[in-house]
């Protein structure tokens, strides 16, 4: 049966994450500075669940409303990989089957140290 989180980036899958519900794991390995995926989706001015802020070149923020799989990669404070504009990179050796994370950003710290749990 397919996944129906699959998506378009080969070489990543949606299921079941030990951080928090859904989450994107790699299905190969990704060496350091590769090319993990685009994140794709919808041109947005709202704040949702799974919008990635982006910064344009003249310094504004364009949001893009997730609809592939990498609108499901979790937070974590040591990640694998990170986004450049709408590119995510790997920034150490990832293996098959690795949970891929990202760090949200400090407004998510500070969101974490003013009491909300990353489990909830």
């Amino acid at each position: 049966m397919s996944n129906p989180h699959a998506g378009s980036t080969p070489g990543v899958e949606c299921r079941q994450s030990t951080i928090h519900g859904l989450g994107a794991f790699a299905t190969r390995s990704f060496d350091v500075g590769d090319h993990v995926g685009t994140y794709v989706g919808t041109p947005t001015d709202d704040d949702g669940t799974h919008v990635l802020w982006v910064e344009t070149d003249d310094g504004g923020w364009r949001g893009i409303d997730g609809t592939g799989v990498l609108r499901f990669l979790n937070h974590s404070r040591t990640p694998n990989v990170e986004f450049d504009g709408s590119e995510l990179h790997a920034i150490v050796a990832i293996k098959p089957g690795d949970e891929l994370t990202f760090h949200y950003g400090e407004e998510w710290e500070a969101f974490i140290e003013a009491g909300y749990s990353e489990e909830e």
